[in-house]
């Protein structure tokens, strides 16, 4: 290679090392410039809302299925054989106590009546007659006994007959609901033949439902459990009043009887609902709403939100034991304080002393 080779070679290297020089300088200008605007720009800041954490006491509960049944409800019959003569069974319809609701014939009793009267007065003269004989000693005692007798079974086969009559005149025993019937006046009815149903019209209503027995015997007459009517409806309580000392040997379970007190959301007779009985004893949490619950790799946490030194709001990442989730809260078993202002809307954009604005603040 000649001199002047080498000395082109040597002037292009210089070249490229100075140009690379150059390079490196303009970026590392570029790059503290860039680190001196970012120190000059403003902390992000995530806008949120938040609410106070509150001290509740909570039950735990169970959910059962339960149905309604009326205080008095009975299926209605015939004692004695007869035709329907008169009937009152109008479907739905309220009837007071003693209402007539279905009368059979008893024209052949009544005829019974009138002839059993006529001779209980003829009895009844004969008697007085041999009282006055007998003061005057004409007549022996016997013979005075057995006229009062006959004025006794008199008086008897008239009780009896008006006892008929009144098996044969069903009335309503209290005030009630009239279920469906198929009873037509004419129609012939064997005894027992079932007439109707009859459903008591109260100032309350009971829930029959079963439970594990286990629960059952934590309950007690008095005890408060909530009736779950429709999802729309809020839970109407009731009062228990009874729990069976039987236990199924087959569920193990155990039926338990509420009071229902009569409301606009009182569900009729027949009617399946919801109950949420206590289990266990109250236990103390605190609440708060369910959108400030977040959930992480290393755990459920809420943010809390404090002033650090300088006066600014901060949000701080709190681990939580979580609860029960009760309507639009969840509650906390530790990990929290009442009072403590958590994170709510927004706080899914939050990191661990991230500072915030509270929004409407």
């Amino acid at each position: 290679m000649g001199r002047k080779q080498l000395v082109a070679s040597f002037a292009v290297l210089i070249a490229v090392l100075a140009t690379g020089g150059a390079l490196a300088a303009f970026k590392h200008s570029s790059i503290q410039e860039s680190a001196a605007q970012a120190a000059n720009q403003p902390e992000p800041m995530e806008s949120i809302t938040i609410s106070a954490a509150r001290d509740v006491r909570h039950r735990h509960t169970s959910t059962a299925i339960g149905t309604v049944t009326a205080l008095r409800s009975i299926t209605l019959q015939n004692e004695v054989s007869g035709t329907v003569r008169h009937a009152n069974l109008t479907p739905g319809q309220i009837v007071g106590a003693g209402t007539l609701l279905v009368q059979l014939d008893v024209s052949v009793e009544q005829a019974e009546i009138a002839e059993l009267e006529a001779r209980a007065a003829l009895a009844r003269t004969l008697y007085e007659r041999l009282q006055n004989a007998n003061a005057n000693k004409s007549i022996s005692q016997v013979e005075l006994d057995r006229a009062r007798a006959e004025t006794q079974v008199a008086d008897a086969q008239i009780a009896r007959t008006k006892a008929i009559i009144a098996r044969k005149t069903i009335r309503a025993p209290f005030r009630a609901v009239v279920g469906i019937s198929d009873v037509h006046e004419g129609q012939y009815l064997s005894e027992g033949t079932k007439l109707t149903t009859l459903q008591g019209v109260d100032e309350a209503v009971h829930v029959d439902f079963s439970v594990a027995q286990q629960v059952a015997e934590r309950l007690r007459r008095g005890d408060r459990v909530e009736v779950v009517v429709a999802d729309d409806v809020a839970p109407i309580t009731a009062r228990i009043v009874a729990v069976d000392a039987r236990v199924d040997p087959t569920t193990r379970n155990a039926i338990v009887r509420a009071r229902l007190g009569s409301s606009a959301h009182t569900p009729h007779p027949g009617a399946s609902v919801r109950v949420q009985v206590p289990d266990g004893p109250a236990i103390a949490a605190v609440a708060v709403p369910v959108n400030a619950l977040r959930k992480g790799p290393a755990g459920d946490h809420v943010f809390v939100v404090t002033n650090d030194d300088q006066g600014k709001l901060r949000a701080h990442v709190k681990p939580v034991v979580t609860g029960p989730v009760l309507g639009e809260e969840v509650l906390l078993l530790s990990g929290l304080h009442a009072g403590d202002s958590v994170a709510t809307q927004g706080s899914f954009k939050l990191r661990d002393q991230a500072l915030v604005a509270v929004a409407g603040k």
